[in-house]
């Protein structure tokens, strides 16, 4: 499975340890997470089986602000997001959106590959501490 502009890493963990570690790690690198959508209970409420499938919502202003000053349609893909999700074989993912595809969305320039240079750097080292033994 793969989808245009998404990176999906494997976890060594089950999808509430992933979760937590994820969102520790965001906070870690002085993100805040300002909410998490859990797909799952959602499904349950309308009585509708999902794996879980959870989407912890975060960033900082200092990041996502020079994206929208640049090009003020990018908003609708910020905050960052990252999709924590188990597969039918009970495997755990996270999936999040490639900032460098998220700015050729929007036609956005080189004038913000620095800050997208960092973004993809700090969203790859969050994966990386949420799915990996230390």
């Amino acid at each position: 499975m793969s989808a245009d502009g998404l990176i999906t890493v494997s976890s060594s963990f089950g999808p509430e340890e992933t979760m937590k570690r994820l969102e520790a790690e965001v906070r870690a690198k002085g993100m805040t997470v300002f909410a998490r959508v859990d797909h799952a209970a959602g499904a349950a409420e309308a009585g509708l089986p999902l794996r879980p499938t959870d989407l912890p919502i975060f960033g900082a202003a200092r990041g996502g602000t020079p994206l929208m000053q640049a090009a003020q349609t990018i908003g609708i893909d910020l905050p960052l997001k990252a999709l924590v999700w188990q597969d039918e074989e009970g495997k755990t993912f996270v999936s999040y959106n490639d900032p460098a595809y998220l700015t050729h969305r929007h036609g956005l320039a080189d004038q913000v590959k620095p800050v997208v240079d960092t973004m993809t750097g700090a969203l790859k080292a969050i994966a990386a501490k949420a799915t990996t033994a230390p």
